[in-house]
């Protein structure tokens, strides 16, 4: 039996004056792949800034294992075990990949050459390029060190935000299998996605963002990609 992870209450996040998330609530538990689904603007990456707290909620809370996180500031929330991989992967460009790795650990120098080693294994495609510069990967080398990155310290629970944004058919199928086999591993995987077939494919359960508001959601078997596109388009 699963245990319940991340708990979201009655979220609202307001940016520029305007409401961008309204009254949301989700659930996740260990292990399982919550997909959210929503066009451009929809708020679903509002949403999960105001998980890691990048984003203040204006109403609502945000818990991980019943432990209220609303009031914490991002670093105490990593600390607690969450990982983060924003949009647009946010590398440090300059540094080499294994520099990109190593410095976001939290522990020891010899327990960090430890986990940099454990991250080269399972992407064997960064152990290749460990002393290349982060700018010089390809569009998918550079998201694979994004997600590696954002699971450095092990966390319980890692966001995605639009981890198979611009990349190719084959790359997102990659990209994609690493996100199943971290959910298989028993971390909470919250994914933000406009690329729903796929998507589909690696999610355990849907919510389908428009304008801010949930207008659908349930088990990613009971949810075809045609019903999910025309609620994007059309919010209805």
């Amino acid at each position: 039996m699963t245990a319940l992870l991340l708990e979201i209450d009655g979220l609202s996040v307001d940016r520029g004056g305007a409401r961008v998330v309204t009254d949301l609530d989700a659930r996740l538990e260990q292990g399982e792949v919550l997909s959210i689904m929503g066009a451009n603007g929809a708020g679903k990456s509002s949403l999960l800034r105001a998980v890691i707290g990048l984003e203040a909620a204006a109403e609502g809370r945000v818990l991980l294992d019943e432990v209220d996180l609303t009031a914490l500031k991002p670093r105490d929330r990593a600390a607690r075990g969450i990982g983060f991989c924003p949009e647009g992967r946010r590398l440090f460009p300059g540094l080499t990949v294994e520099e990109n790795l190593a410095v976001v650990f939290e522990g020891p120098s010899r327990a960090r050459r430890f986990r940099v080693e454990e991250m080269f294994a399972r992407f064997p495609a960064l152990a290749a390029k460990r002393r290349d510069r982060a700018w010089s990967l390809s569009g998918g080398q550079q998201q694979m060190l994004a997600i590696a990155r954002a699971i450095m310290n092990a966390p319980r629970l890692v966001l995605l935000d639009e981890p198979t944004l611009g990349l190719a058919p084959m790359i997102i199928d990659e990209v994609l299998e690493i996100v199943r086999a971290i959910a298989v591993e028993g971390t909470g995987v919250l994914m933000a996605e406009q690329n729903v077939t796929p998507a589909l494919r690696v999610a355990d359960r849907v919510l389908v963002l428009a304008r801010g508001r949930v207008v659908e959601g349930g088990s990613a078997d009971d949810l075809s990609a045609e019903r999910i596109a025309t609620l994007m388009l059309t919010g209805a």
